[in-house]
């Protein structure tokens, strides 16, 4: 939201109309045979209308359980299942099963800021884990941080704002170190659909006793183009859950019949459309990292990209919160710093932006290379 009001009063020439990177989300609406459906829900389906259970309509529960069974490999049943308003809700819901006022969660660096925000809103401590040139964090760093206050690691992949992917091997590392420690592991795979491996990006749930740490989150409003109906999903042990269902009845009573519905009938009837988004966003990944080598000798830098992400340094000397209001006005790109994913005391974000590609297609990207390259000190 602060973004935004950098456009105030800045008017664009018209050949060049804004570039907006600014946010990891569907600008088009969803397809439309989803269309449809919700359109015959509204008008047909009376419950739709009406308050639903709090942890969400049973036939999507059983539906996703099932499908993260089959991708996993793993045991999850629809007791394990909770749909949300939204993967951010999903968080919050977590953190509000997990902590009190005073408790710490650890996150890398840099992180999302809305985890940030609800753990500051909870009173709850974030506690910042760096990570190396790489983008990715270390399970030796991060035991080093917890301490009798610890009731989480929560991490993102593929990481927004990052944009990497952790292997299955440093995910198993995590869950491994949580469970010895007594805390949670909160794994956030919003973006998992757009992850540039085929099949289960790890193996967690196979552990039989993935219940005693994983709290697992995921969204369908990037598969589906749902943003605005606002579906996501947690998974979690039946005990957990029952703390949670208290807080989504507190917070929203159920989440939305009408995306609900959207989201069941897309994960019936849109696997192969689903593909082709990703065959996409997975083609835009690669004119980012094939671009970014034009910028190389002005100083750009990729620090990291994949699914909706590409985090670069800047070759300015200038902060990103003074850079990122500036490109608005010099080169009508409105992208963040990476200052809003950083600790005030942590220096590395005066030198990174934030850009989300996804929706931009390739000849986008390459004029969005074009803009950057033009931008002068």
């Amino acid at each position: 939201m602060e973004a935004r009001r950098w456009l105030d009063g800045v008017d664009l020439p018209s050949d060049m109309p804004l570039i907006n990177v600014s946010q990891a989300a569907p600008v088009a609406p969803p397809p439309a045979g989803l269309r449809q459906a919700i359109s015959d829900a509204a008008v047909s389906d009376d419950a739709a209308h009406l308050y639903g259970p709090v942890l969400g309509l049973p036939a999507l529960r059983d539906a996703l359980a099932d499908r993260t069974a089959s991708l996993y490999r793993g045991v999850v049943a629809a007791r394990h299942v909770a749909i949300t308003s939204g993967c951010n809700q999903a968080f919050a819901a977590a953190v509000a099963a997990l902590c009190a006022e005073g408790d710490e969660v650890i996150l890398p660096t840099p992180w999302y800021f809305n985890h940030k925000m609800w753990l500051d809103m909870s009173g709850v401590r974030s506690v910042a884990l760096p990570t190396g040139r790489d983008l990715l964090p270390d399970p030796e760093t991060a035991a080093a941080l917890i301490t009798p206050r610890t009731r989480a690691i929560a991490l993102v992949t593929p990481n927004n704002p990052a944009g990497v992917e952790y292997s299955a091997d440093l995910l198993e590392a995590f869950m491994q170190l949580a469970r010895a420690r007594g805390i949670a592991l909160i794994l956030d795979e919003t973006y998992r659909d757009f992850h540039k491996k085929e099949g289960a990006p790890h193996a967690l749930f196979e552990d039989p006793d993935w219940e005693d740490t994983l709290i697992h989150l995921y969204s369908f409003s990037k598969a589906y183009r749902l943003t605005g109906h606002r579906v996501g999903a947690l998974i979690a042990s039946e005990h957990r859950l029952a703390e949670i269902e208290k807080f989504l009845d507190t917070v929203a009573i159920c989440p939305g019949q009408l995306g609900q519905r959207a989201a069941l009938w897309g994960m019936k009837n849109l696997s192969d459309w689903l593909a082709g988004e990703r065959t996409e966003i997975l083609a835009r990944r690669s004119a980012i990292e094939t671009g970014v080598h034009a910028l190389a000798a002005q100083g750009w830098r990729l620090l990291g990209s994949g699914a909706y992400f590409a985090y670069m340094a800047h070759p300015f000397d200038e902060s990103s919160a003074d850079l990122a209001p500036r490109m608005v006005r010099d080169c009508g790109v409105l992208c963040l710093p990476g200052t809003m994913f950083m600790p005030q005391d942590d220096p590395a974000g005066r030198g990174q932006l934030r850009i989300a590609f996804a929706n931009l297609d390739v000849a986008g990207i390459g004029t969005l290379f074009e803009r950057l390259a033009a931008l002068r000190a």
